[in-house]
């Protein structure tokens, strides 16, 4: 077995999120600032990324907070965001919002300023003109003539309404204008200041989840009507029910199979009632307003409000909400650079601490996942929801952990808590609800790379439990666990079940990415023998690459491959295409480049892949997040200048300082994230650790706090736009000469420095020893042959549920690590328990061996016979190919018989098979025909055949026969 080293820092760069969009003026045309930004929430514009369907909001709002006071706007209203800076009109500025969820979202309890008679279906028209929005704080004067002043705490709203001298002047409550429609509605007069209520919504996707939002606000002044009006409803969100392999639009989520039973069904009403309050604004033209909402009761809304803003002085709300995106923001301390990239900058790190979002009350109350009130855990601040597993855990958590340590660690006790209420982790979770929207097991990385970046104060011990748990016991969020400990993927014609599972190609990376980040956390917590089972089972993506293709490919249950395969098409992948999906083995590029054929194979690859950045020909799509990880992949192969030039040309065509500057939803602030990191000139690739591959800086320089106290000073000498070549670097005086960051450098801190230029320097970081890091594991075998007769749902031999009886091996005389001799060769069987993963489906897997003299291979084939060549490599590094052919398992239900130079080695009188009784199917296991080898010469490695197009060739061990006899291990 392979010893695995302990997980270091690394440095693997990420692409950039976005789509090729509207491109402004190059910004090397700005003059460059040098001075050290002092107030970076100034340079933040939010409007960036509210057009393009990034579905980003401009309102007020503090740093994960859970008021985000924003103007909704007409016709469009944006997912999530629910402003589109094309509209004209604003519907209402609701209280809640979520950054660019890709479903309908939020958007609770709009509240909209109007003049004369009371019409719930009202909107303001308004110009962009007469619009400013700042970190904490929004104003608009519609045409209307009311002047609206928006600012928040974490969980209360203020506002200063300025109406013209009238005596209708109206705020109405929307309720039923939730983004997804709403369930209940509820809107009463408390006295003539003050008004309460809540709204009950949810839906997210379709998948019916529901959550309660309860609301109280006080007014300055009296008003003088109060009351409510009939309104129609916001229709909600249809459930979508398609197959589990039919492809999908990029960023738009769609729903597969059957969802999860629930006790709360989403039921929108087709109709509801409004509220409204009438001032008098003909002396005093002001009208104040505070608000604070709960997720728990109306009387906790009071005391949010009460308890973070218990006077009048909105511009003192607004400054501290302004204070506190300084105080964040300035975690990282950027000098250089134009002013349009600053803003950028500050925008992406902006919007990517938007979420998660505070979910508990400041009487530390909160709902939790199993529809109970909960309190805070002791020792953290406060509970946290709303995650976008999918998305966020690719770069967002892990900038998150860096910046705002706490409130990561917050967030992890929160996830948490959440599996201690209900068996599972948040897959995508909205509020208090799960909706399983996308796929994978994306808490496990989140929680690794929290962990990993230096969010360290939770319940690790717990976390990793349950971890394990969600990892081999079956689950809702892993529909398709058992086929992966069976056949080490997940088939094209799998059934599934719950829970919204599809995709199943990429599905089976996107658990290969989960379990390495097991493997990671466990190593990383002392537990090694986890650390090293994840870390091999992490390598099942190898049992879907094609070697005759070169690309990831779906296979069917039986082992072929899945028909009519284009890597073009989205067939059997989640929003995208094998040409997105084959490079996603970010744990392990290494192994990628290998199987490829080496790194001259992966770089051709690349440089075709990389010829669209927007999904052109079905090539790269820096839009969606199956593509971030591709343009960083040249720094393993020693090309990091192909990484440098390839992310300043994400940065300068995709990214501007304008409404459409962020193309793709911002997904809960993960496209965002990217950004933040390549300015920085560094990726976090590799799910659940610390590495870092080394891209090149966008300003001269970047001085970030690390959670340990210390600081990170990246310097970027000569830094320009047209400068992304990294001519030389050092690490705190001393030369640097790799792709990667050094180790200790996001915890004890120090100076990484670059020499940039405008002409790529080929040789720097170009040696092997460069690359970042990559995690080979130990990969054993990939199928379970054998089972017990009282479990006979444990292995899949065939992918139909049938498969060898282990009770009926032993009667034969084979028990685990027995010897079988066949045609006078010896083998030895597997030496795992039944239900195990007991042999290989070929797929040009590298077996280690040793032998000489003549070589058989011990197994049998299912839908056989099967044949294909193996390769065999010798001591002094020859090779030599020996022809492999296996007889069906069954001789086809005793209608055919062994193939020429098959020997019958183990025969049984009947089978298993899952949920069934044994089936009186007789089933065989046979031998090669002996094949001389090279005279005097030693075996070390066979490689399995990677040429079986169809059915499945099983090796349970190799023998040799002649001068030595040794079996093939794992």
């Amino acid at each position: 077995m392979v010893t695995m080293v302990p997980f270091r820092l690394l440095s693997v760069l990420a692409t950039g999120a976005l789509v090729l969009g509207a491109a402004s003026a190059p910004a090397h045309a700005d003059p460059v600032s040098l001075a050290p930004v002092t107030d970076p929430a100034s340079l933040v514009n939010p409007f960036i990324g509210t057009s393009h369907a990034a579905d980003d909001f401009p309102g007020a709002d503090t740093p994960f907070g859970m008021v985000q006071w924003s103007p909704d706007t007409s016709p469009h209203r944006p997912d999530g965001g629910g402003y589109e800076y094309a509209d004209s009109a604003i519907t209402g500025f609701g209280l809640t919002h979520i950054a660019g969820p890709g479903c309908r979202a939020a958007g609770d309890i709009p509240v909209l300023p109007t003049v004369g008679a009371v019409d719930t279906g009202a909107t303001d028209s308004f110009s962009h003109a007469n619009e400013s929005a700042t970190p904490g704080s929004y104003t608009v004067l519609l045409d209307n003539g009311v002047k609206t002043e928006l600012t928040a705490t974490t969980r209360s709203g203020m506002a200063r309404f300025t109406f013209p001298s009238t005596r209708q002047a109206n705020l109405l409550f929307k309720l039923t204008g939730s983004e997804n429609g709403d369930t209940a509605a509820e809107f009463d007069v408390a006295n003539d200041r003050e008004v309460r209520g809540k709204v009950t919504s949810g839906n997210f996707c379709g998948e019916g989840n529901s959550y309660t939002v309860y609301y109280d606000m006080v007014f300055d002044q009296p008003f003088r009507h109060g009351g409510t009006a009939l309104a129609a409803a916001t229709p909600t969100t249809p459930r979508s029910n398609a197959s589990p392999s039919a492809p999908e639009a990029p960023n738009k989520p769609t729903l597969h199979g059957a969802g999860p039973r629930t006790p709360h069904t989403f039921t929108p009403r087709t109709s509801g009632s409004d509220g409204y309050v009438t001032f008098d604004t003909t002396t005093d033209r002001a009208v104040q307003a505070k608000v604070g909402i709960s997720y728990v009761s109306a009387a906790d809304a009071v005391g949010n409000r009460q308890a973070e803003n218990s006077g009048w002085n909105l511009a003192k709300v607004r400054g501290a909400a302004h204070d506190a995106w300084n105080s964040l923001l300035g975690r990282v301390r950027i000098a250089g650079g134009t002013p349009s990239q600053q803003t950028v900058f500050y925008t992406a790190l902006y919007h990517a601490l938007l979420h998660p979002n505070v979910i508990s009350d400041t009487n530390r109350r909160y709902p939790g996942f199993d529809g109970r009130i909960h309190t805070v855990d002791k020792g953290h601040g406060a509970a946290y929801a709303n995650y976008s597993g999918w998305d966020v855990y690719r770069s967002q958590a892990q900038l998150e952990a860096l910046v705002a340590p706490q409130t990561a660690a917050d967030t992890a006790q929160s996830m948490v808590d959440d599996y201690r209420q209900t068996g599972l982790f948040p897959k995508w979770s909205e509020n208090n609800g799960e909706t399983y929207v996308m796929v994978g097991d994306p808490a496990d990385e989140i929680i690794a790379d929290y962990y990993a970046f230096g969010a360290r104060k939770f319940d690790t011990a717990t976390a990793l439990k349950g971890m394990i748990a969600e990892a081999t016991d079956p689950n809702n969020n892993r529909p398709g666990l058992a086929y992966l400990e069976q056949l080490g993927r997940l088939p094209s014609n799998g059934k599934y079940g719950c829970c919204n599972f599809y995709g199943p190609a990429s599905t089976t990376l996107e658990y290969n990415s989960a379990d390495f980040a097991v493997s990671a956390f466990a190593g990383a917590l002392g537990h090694t023998a986890d650390q090293h089972r994840f870390a091999d089972r992490a390598q099942d993506w190898q049992n879907l690459f094609n070697f005759g293709s070169g690309f990831i490919q779906p296979r069917d249950a039986s082992g072929t491959w899945t028909a009519g395969f284009s890597p073009t098409s989205g067939r059997n992948f989640v929003e995208g295409d094998s040409w997105q999906y084959t490079p996603m083995v970010p744990f392990n590029v290494h192994g990628l480049a290998t199987s490829m054929g080496g790194d001259a194979a992966l770089a051709k690859y690349l440089d075709t892949d990389l010829s669209s950045l927007t999904g052109s020909g079905g090539y790269t799509d820096l839009g969606n997040e199956p593509s971030l990880n591709i343009p960083w992949e040249y720094d393993y192969i020693g090309r990091p200048y192909q990484t440098e030039k390839v992310v300043r040309q994400v940065q300068d065509q995709i990214w501007t300082d304008g409404p459409s500057g962020l193309a793709g939803n911002d997904d809960l602030g993960e496209m965002s994230s990217w950004y933040v990191w390549s300015a920085l000139g560094m990726y976090p690739e590799t799910p659940g650790t610390a590495d870092l591959a080394l891209g090149s800086p966008l300003f001269s320089q970047a001085v970030i706090t690390l959670p340990s106290g210390h600081t990170l000073t990246v310097n970027g000498t000569g830094a320009a736009d047209d400068a992304p070549y990294v001519e030389s670097a050092t690490w705190n005086g001393t030369a640097w000469n790799a792709a990667h960051a050094p180790d200790g450098a996001l915890t004890g801190g120090g100076t990484l420095t670059y020499v940039l230029g405008a002409s790529p320097n080929t040789s720097w970081a170009s040696d092997a020893s460069a690359a970042p890091r990559s995690y080979p594991g130990t990969p054993g075998y990939t199928d379970v042959g054998a089972s017990g007769d009282t479990a006979a749902a444990s292995a899949n031999f065939d992918g139909a549920g049938y498969s060898y009886s282990a009770h009926a091996l032993a009667a034969a005389g084979v028990t685990p690590g027995s010897k079988v001799t066949a045609d006078g060769v010896g083998f030895t069987w597997p030496d795992v328990a039944p239900g195990a993963a007991d042999n290989y489906v070929a797929n040009g897997q590298t077996v280690r061996t040793s032998g000489s003299g003549s070589i058989s291979f011990l197994g049998a084939a299912n839908n056989g016979p099967v044949s294909g060549t193996a390769t065999v490599t010798y001591t002094d590094g020859t090779t030599q190919s020996v022809p492999v052919g296996l007889s069906d398992w069954t001789l086809s239900a005793g209608a055919a018989s062994p193939l020429p130079g098959n020997t019958v080695a183990v025969t049984m009188p009947y089978r298993n098979h899952a949920g069934t009784a044994s089936d009186g199917t007789r089933t065989y296991v046979f031998a090669t025909a002996p094949v001389a080898l090279s005279p005097g010469k030693t075996v070390s490695t066979v490689r399995l055949p990677s040429d079986v197009a169809a059915g499945g060739l099983h090796v349970f061990a190799i023998g040799f026969g002649g001068a030595a006899q040794a079996r093939g291990g794992n």
